[in-house]
């Protein structure tokens, strides 16, 4: 089986190297410092398992999943972040709390060879968690061939729903993205950005007025002149933000 170890820490990434060369089964085919060269490294070469840390400079181990279109058997590594330990727990994904002994490490290793389809499952649902948790979302990653765009939800306008993805409207251009649009507006500060409409999540920062459109509807004008439909639900929403 093929394994990708992601770490920030040279150290950290060696000594699962050194474990998994006990394993002639396991190939380790990269090392990667930090997440952009992770979600290279995974769309190239297709690894079976994935060590992967959680707080990481540029992107975050989460963030990393997020991009992902296939996800490996991941065993999360941490030294710290007590609410994904206690995620993982609920969800049966593992994970290797550092400093690690090769006992744990083992019995990590046997559960991502024996439930890579079960814990690709569990992944998806922890990730939807941790990114509905306290914490809101701060940026929007947009995948786009070999590139990867970081938008601020501070550049983010509005939020269209298009059939199986959103169109993301931020600096004067649109991002296409494979995600529900209940699934941002579940992540996004809800004090910011409002379901408007069923196609649409407004940042409130981007509205200049509403317009009364016809009978019990209304439409949004932003400050770059773009018109948004909004229902009677979330003209309701919006007036309970902005009175």
């Amino acid at each position: 089986m093929r394994a990708i170890i992601v770490d920030d820490e040279e150290l950290a990434r060696g000594v699962i190297r050194e474990h998994c060369a006990a394993h002639p089964d396991i190939t380790v085919v990269a090392e990667c410092a930090n997440g952009f060269e992770a979600v290279k490294a995974i769309a190239e070469l297709q690894p079976d398992i994935l060590f992967l840390d959680i707080q990481m400079p540029k992107l975050t181990g989460f963030e990393v999943l997020d991009l992902l279109e296939r996800r490996p058997a991941v065993v999360f590594v941490t030294a710290y972040d007590s609410f994904a330990l206690k995620a993982f727990d609920v969800h049966a994904v593992d994970y290797l709390l550092k400093p690690f002994s090769k006992e744990r490490f083992e019995e990590a290793l046997r559960r991502a060879v024996a439930g890579a389809d079960a814990q690709s499952g569990a992944i998806a649902g922890l990730l939807h968690e941790a990114r509905t948790g306290s914490r809101r979302m701060e940026r929007i990653l947009i995948r786009d061939g070999p590139k990867v765009h970081v938008l601020p939800v501070d550049t983010v306008t509005y939020i269209e729903a298009q059939d199986d993805y959103v169109a993301v409207h931020a600096g004067g251009k649109s991002h296409l993205k494979q995600e529900r649009l209940a699934d941002l507006e579940a992540a996004l500060d809800p004090a910011r950005f409002v379901r408007i409409h069923r196609s649409y999540i407004l940042n409130i920062d981007s509205l200049v007025r509403l317009e009364a459109f016809a009978r019990e509807s209304h439409v949004a004008i932003l400050r770059d002149g773009t018109r948004l439909p909004v229902s009677r639900t979330g003209y309701d929403r919006l007036k309970g933000l902005l009175s």
